[in-house]
């Protein structure tokens, strides 16, 4: 059983999908932090961010845990290191090659085939689980989500806008796994809502569903 929690940068995703996943007793899959090991390791070896071929048998040869809302890469905790700006704009990059998605996309699937999770990211129900029984798109408005993402890194919410505006194109964009809502998506825009409503809303929803058994 799996509930899909997609949506842009910024919109609340890792936020409402951790608590989520607590308060339903079932695992939080942050498909992102994936994506954000993939671009470290490439920045790391000095790869090109441009070459899909490369950086699909970079992502291939990679070792990815996610355990106790920790990451590690290769054995090592990188929990931090991906949430660096640098990271966070080459993770964007890299993850626009389709060689990248499908190795992401096959570890991903294999992952939610042998349990329960909460999967966040910007492709979980349109081509991750499809199939999900109950999908969320969460959005935010651009001020809002810019003035969290600032928040969490520091840096000028203008600065925060402008990337944002591009990384936007970019998945919305792309060939493979673009950002967009599945059809038969809940969208939930939580601009001004706190995360326990939208959380509450979300169990409802999975209640009423019987995901949430």
């Amino acid at each position: 059983m799996v509930i899909a929690i997609d949506g842009p940068a910024g919109a609340g995703k890792s936020t409402v999908a951790r608590a989520v996943a607590r308060a339903l007793g079932i695992t939080y899959l942050d498909s992102g932090a994936m994506y954000r090991c993939v671009a470290l390791a490439a920045l790391r070896a000095g790869a090109s961010l441009d070459d899909g071929v490369v950086l699909g048998r970079l992502a291939r040869g990679l070792e990815i845990a996610l355990a106790n809302g920790r990451v590690s890469l290769d054995g090592e905790d990188v929990s931090e290191a991906i949430r660096a700006p640098e990271v966070s704009a080459a993770a964007s990059r890299v993850s626009v090659h389709p060689e990248v998605r499908e190795a992401m996309v096959e570890r991903q699937r294999a992952l939610i085939a042998a349990g329960d999770y909460v999967a966040e990211g910007r492709d979980i129900g349109t081509v991750v689980s499809p199939d999900a029984p109950l999908k969320i798109f969460l959005t935010a408005s651009d001020a809002e989500r810019a003035r969290r993402r600032a928040a969490e890194t520091g840096e000028p919410v203008a600065v925060v806008r402008a990337a944002q505006a591009t990384r936007d194109l970019r998945d919305r964009g792309r060939e493979h796994g673009a950002l967009r809502a599945a059809d038969d998506a809940v969208a939930i825009d939580t601009t001004g809502q706190s995360v326990d409503d939208v959380v509450r809303r979300i169990a409802a929803l999975a209640a009423a569903q019987g995901t949430g058994q």
